[in-house]
């Protein structure tokens, strides 16, 4: 029999519901901590402007730099593309040390899923994805799968 999981209550948040990304409200109240996220996991990365840009979906070098500047609402897709990498750092720090957590997105790996590259670039290779089955792959590890 598995026991029922109590969920604690933190206000103004429904741990039941996924937030709706389609409501420009929501995205708006979402944003500014997505990006500050965002940018911390680049940064501990250790990844270039040009490949963080990539993970954003290709975004412009001016749109970049302006939301390094101050945060500004996303649209669905970016938040979306940011929740994975979220997941993914997760995942990772929970699998691995820091140090190493931290390197993995840029070193070779020999999954035969990423054919010899690295992870980074599989996923600016198939974009978002790429950012699912990563995200997929550790979260199957973590399960011990």
């Amino acid at each position: 029999m598995v026991a029922a999981t109590q969920v604690p209550y933190v206000a103004g948040y429904n741990f039941e519901a996924a937030p709706n990304l389609a409501d420009a409200a929501t995205r708006r109240d979402l944003s500014p901590s997505a990006a500050k996220g965002f940018f911390r996991i680049a940064a501990k990365w250790h990844i270039r402007d040009e490949d963080a840009r990539q993970l954003l979906g290709g975004m412009s070098t001016g749109s970049f730099y302006s939301l390094k500047k101050g945060p500004r609402p996303l649209d669905q897709d970016t938040l979306t593309r940011i929740s994975l990498l979220v997941g993914i750092f997760k995942a990772l720090n929970i699998l691995y040390s820091s140090r190493l957590a931290d390197a993995w997105i840029t070193l070779s790996n020999t999954n035969p899923m990423f054919r010899g590259s690295t992870p980074l670039a599989y996923m600016q290779r198939l974009g978002l994805p790429g950012m699912m089955h990563v995200r997929q792959l550790l979260d199957a590890r973590r399960g011990g799968q």
